[in-house]
């Protein structure tokens, strides 16, 4: 009994000083985030060219199934974000990588940073194909001119290398993240025009669209044209939930957020990650109605597409593209964040800050993205792919199993209901992966070039 007390009291010292080790290690960095600004950063980490495509999605599905997706995807990614900070309360660790490395050691460590760099690559190759497709038209329109000319700075791929140089590369230079509140918090308010402007159009085009394609003027338009369908089942409805999903997933940006937040505690970052996510729910939603209630059947893949066949010239989408573009290019350092963060992890641990190493991964990064969106004409498969793994990975599947690798039995056994939860949370992701990548093939299999969006 005696040997069984004295055992029981040096798992609890070594326990303690474990934790006490490790909160230690956390509380050598004072966060400098005000809460506000927080929210700005996760809600920009949020908010992706996906949503260029929601009114689409719609279109595919039918308000009432959209709304139920919609809001699923929504509370699940909260929940995620539960479990997430739970775990790193455990440990006292605020880095996704290290939350790896507890659960499954050095492999899990390694899975959890290639996630990571695989996601937010591809979201900042989709951010920098919008550049690199929309610039032109922006400055065509200023110019004046109904047709494109061989200038090279109607050239996509020059246009982005100098966005890349000129901002990108700048911003992503900034020692912590906080500082970049302040441009989030622009890029939102460029995102509340595109709103804003989406709301005030549905009241300005006339349904059926008087100059939507090539109609002859004998063509018979169906009656249902301009009826907007609650509920709607066809082949793109089942593509159309990976974008759903692409478009709420900022896990990774999380605990770096969390790391840098001013009296940080679970219940304030919980609070954070709530608000953002239900801050960008009603932005999708009535950015996804109102699109949709526009051009209803006719709704295509990207928004502004739609828009410009009504109107090449538009002064107001011309001011909508603009803001758009500088929406996502101010999002490109916010998303690069996480990835420099999950190589310093991998190349070198326990490093202290160097400003070397800092820059030339920043800079080593913005040269492969770019390499990737001026080599590949079309990098939608690639993005399908990744959106199919990565994204149920980084919301379902790692969140659930460190929370069941990491909070000790003796508190929570397998049997009891959070640990049952993250389970069927995790079953959920695998499933969700699964049927995914089902469609990716059985799409390519067709050979029907299905029109997906970014994160």
């Amino acid at each position: 009994m005696t040997k069984k007390k004295k055992k029981k009291k040096k798992h609890f010292i070594q326990h303690f000083q474990f934790k006490k080790c490790s909160w230690q290690s956390i509380k050598h960095f004072e966060g400098k985030t005000s809460f506000g600004m927080s929210v700005f950063n996760l809600s920009n980490a949020i908010m992706g060219s996906g949503i260029l495509g929601l009114s689409y999605a719609m279109s595919n599905t039918g308000i009432v199934l959209f709304l139920i997706l919609l809001t699923c995807i929504a509370c699940l990614s909260s929940y995620s974000i539960h479990l997430l900070l739970r775990s790193a309360g455990i440990v006292g660790i605020r880095a996704y990588e290290q939350l790896g490395l507890r659960a499954f050691g050095h492999p899990g460590k390694i899975l959890a940073a290639v996630i990571i760099t695989l996601h937010n690559i591809g979201a900042m190759s989709s951010y920098l194909f919008i550049v690199k497709y929309e610039l032109p038209l922006v400055i065509q329109a200023f110019l004046g001119q109904t047709s494109t000319s061989e200038d090279w700075f109607m050239n996509g791929n020059y246009l982005i290398i100098i966005v890349s140089v000129c901002i990108i590369l700048p911003l992503a230079l900034m020692k912590h993240l906080g500082y970049l509140g302040y441009t989030s918090g622009f890029s939102l308010t460029c995102m509340v025009f595109f709103l804003s402007s989406v709301i005030y159009k549905r009241f300005n085009i006339a349904c059926p669209l008087e100059a939507f394609g090539n109609f002859s003027v004998n063509s018979t338009i169906p009656e249902d044209t301009c009826t907007a369908k609650f509920f709607t089942i066809n082949q793109e409805t089942a593509y159309t939930i990976p974008i759903l999903a692409f478009a709420f997933v900022c896990h990774p940006e999380v605990l770096p957020i969390y790391t840098e937040l001013r009296n940080p505690t679970k219940r304030r970052m919980q609070n954070i990650g709530n608000l953002s996510i239900l801050g960008m729910f009603v932005m999708y939603l009535l950015t996804a109605i109102f699109g949709y209630f526009t051009f209803y059947e006719n709704t295509e893949a990207e928004l502004l597409h739609t828009y410009s066949k009504v109107d090449p010239l538009d002064t107001l989408i011309l001011c909508v593209r603009l803001a758009v573009l500088v929406a996502v290019t101010l999002t490109v350092p916010v998303v690069l964040f996480p990835i420099r963060r999950a190589l310093l992890q991998l190349l070198f641990p326990e490093k202290p800050f160097h400003w070397i190493r800092h820059i030339a991964i920043a800079v080593c990064l913005l040269f492969a993205v770019n390499l990737l969106v001026i080599l590949v004409p079309n990098i939608r498969d690639i993005f399908g792919i990744i959106g199919a793994t990565t994204a149920p990975s980084l919301i379902f599947i790692l969140p659930g199993l460190f929370y069941i690798r990491i909070v000790p039995k003796d508190q929570e056994p397998m049997s009891s209901r959070p640990k049952v939860q993250a389970a069927c949370f995790t079953a959920l992701g695998f499933i969700f992966m699964t049927m995914s990548l089902t469609f990716i093939v059985l799409d390519w299999m067709s050979g029907v070039k299905r029109s997906g969006g970014g994160h």
